[in-house]
């Protein structure tokens, strides 16, 4: 398969080394453009206000990959990949391996998620794949990747979703077997260290520290299930689904690989029949102060143009 990869670790990164290699190790036509240089936590980012610019990078990966350094985010290297640099568009993205998790709502931030959503808008089918930070190995990791392609291969998914791997750091013999997770929550103690640079003008730094939490979800209210039928079937499905599949934070607790399905649609679904019911009188409100407000503005103007004159 011609398979496009990316990260945001950047060109010299050892996980997209390993990934790349591997894959082309496999047989795979491989093809690198990533940043540059670490563009970690850059999430969705775009270059809009400056040029991008691409170098061929040579002697980083083996003789048959052949990779691009890109000035600009994971998003960008996607972008500028399928639309410029490639002829034909590729049959798979893999974007990592991530040097540290990207669990939970940590795939809010992160760019080498956001490289794989990129290939999802596009039509292209995704993996992310990280290595939780404390495992300087990437090989496992790798032939994971590389094992999953294959399966994707045989049976693709051919859905709008990307699925979202993460590694536990440990040797390849006490990894457990895969299992498919729902996203999570990861919370952090946003710490801001303060500095003073040899000027003397106040700096800050962000050094935020995880606390993971082993019933870290984003809950399903138990209220929701008693207002309508509608509302009382998603509620239960949820809760269904809830049962059957663990978070990512909690099963890579116990060492085991996660595959968790990701997709670019943000609508909260159990939040549109509370504000349906919510419309009625807030909305007319709202509409009724807009119209009010229009009102007034017209008035104004004419006020204005009446001095003008």
């Amino acid at each position: 398969m011609k398979i496009l990869v990316s990260n945001d670790d950047g060109v010299f990164a050892l996980g997209i080394r390993a990934l790349a290699n591997a894959l082309a190790k496999a047989g795979h036509q491989v093809t690198v453009v990533c940043p540059d240089r670490e563009r970690s936590a850059t999430g969705h980012g775009l270059t809009l206000h400056e040029p991008l610019r691409v170098e061929q990078a040579e002697g980083v990966f083996a003789p048959e990959v052949t990779a691009w350094a890109c000035s600009g985010t994971p998003s960008d290297c996607v972008k500028l990949a399928l639309d410029a640099l490639l002829s034909d568009k590729p049959d798979f993205l893999v974007s990592g391996i991530n040097h540290g998790a990207n669990l939970g709502t940590d795939v809010l931030y992160s760019g080498t998620v956001s490289a794989a959503m990129e290939g999802v808008l596009e039509g292209v089918s995704a993996i992310a794949i990280s290595l939780l930070s404390g495992y300087p190995n990437f090989q496992p990791a790798a032939n994971f990747a590389v094992e999953l392609v294959t399966e994707l291969e045989k049976q693709p998914l051919r859905l709008p979703v990307l699925l979202n791997v993460n590694i536990p750091p440990v040797e390849a013999a006490k990894i457990q077997p895969p299992v498919i997770t729902r996203q999570g929550v990861r919370r952090y103690f946003d710490q801001f260290e303060k500095r003073v640079d040899p000027r003397g003008r106040i700096y800050y730094w962000l050094a935020g520290e995880v606390m993971e939490e082993e019933d870290a979800e984003i809950p399903v209210p138990a209220e929701q299930a008693s207002s309508s039928p509608s509302r009382n079937a998603l509620s239960k499905a949820l809760i269904e689904v809830s049962q059957q599949f663990m978070t990512d934070v909690q099963a890579i607790k116990q060492n085991h690989i996660t595959i968790t399905p990701l997709q670019g649609n943000l609508t909260a679904y159990t939040a549109l029949t509370f504000i349906d019911g919510w419309k009625k009188q807030s909305l007319q409100n709202m509409d009724q102060a807009l119209k009010s407000t229009a009102r007034t503005d017209k008035i104004v103007d004419k006020e204005e143009k009446s001095i003008k004159r």
